[in-house]
């Protein structure tokens, strides 16, 4: 009887495992040089079976890329007697510096609330906000006010009907990576949809990066932030002394 159940859920996670995702990405690394104004990557891939195609269900890709998690806090202004001051505030444990979803298909079509859940892909999702409820009755703005300040910048993207699926089988996208990038690794997560449920997922690392002249003055400043100063001050003084000649032999 017992081998009996072991070859049950055998099948059962053959059948579970019969479309699996292989992929990759136009690139590995990005460099943010002083010149820096954003970049773009190809996601693409394909998806390999065992099995004939399933006739049941139409299958969907969703892809991500996150930037490094961070805490946050959102704070609320106020007008009090002319002046705009800030007033209540939430403190948000973690929220992606960059979040971008693209799909198929518009992604509350393609995937359960449950999976969603499960796996944190929208947006609202990838957001922890554990204890903000904690400290604001209306907590759920103050998240809603994030998303709509960083989809403005380019930051949260969502991307319905993005990717490219041939014949169930190959499928792409491209994401646009805006110039305001924070230094970390990137992860892509690909997902495998079908019937509302997530069959198979496949994970990799873009790393982001500050480089040359970019990398030094990064560096300087947050580990020798003496020297840094004492650079920046003599730079200042050096171009208000260079400005000042030049606006003397033009005024003679």
């Amino acid at each position: 009887m017992l081998w009996r159940v072991v070859l049950l859920c055998l099948l059962c996670a053959g059948a579970v495992r019969a479309e699996t995702v292989v992929a990759g990405l136009s690139q590995t690394s990005v460099s943010i040089t002083t010149d820096f104004a954003g970049s773009e990557i190809l996601i693409f891939g394909a998806v390999k079976r065992e099995a004939p195609l399933p006739e049941d269900g139409q299958l969907d890709v969703v892809i991500t890329v996150a930037g490094p998690a961070m805490p946050v806090t959102v704070r609320q202004k106020d007008r009090r007697l002319g002046i705009w001051i800030n007033t209540d505030s939430v403190h948000i444990d973690a929220a992606p510096s960059f979040y971008a979803v693209s799909s198929t298909r518009p992604l509350d079509d393609i995937m359960s609330d449950t999976e969603d859940l499960r796996h944190k892909v929208s947006i609202p999702r990838a957001i922890r906000a554990v204890g903000a409820t904690e400290e604001a009755p209306h907590a759920e703005s103050f998240v809603e006010a994030l998303i709509r300040i960083r989809t403005a910048k380019g930051l949260y993207q969502m991307l319905p009907g993005a990717v490219s699926l041939d014949e169930q089988t190959l499928f792409r996208t491209s994401i646009a990576l805006p110039a305001n990038l924070t230094e970390g690794d990137y992860t892509t997560r690909i997902y495998l949809v079908r019937n509302g449920e997530v069959i198979d997922a496949y994970e990799t690392t873009l790393a982001v990066q500050k480089v040359g002249l970019e990398r030094w003055t990064y560096t300087l400043a947050h580990q020798r932030p003496l020297i840094y100063g004492l650079l920046s001050l003599t730079i200042a003084i050096f171009a208000g002394w260079g400005a000042s000649a030049v606006f003397r032999l033009i005024k003679n």
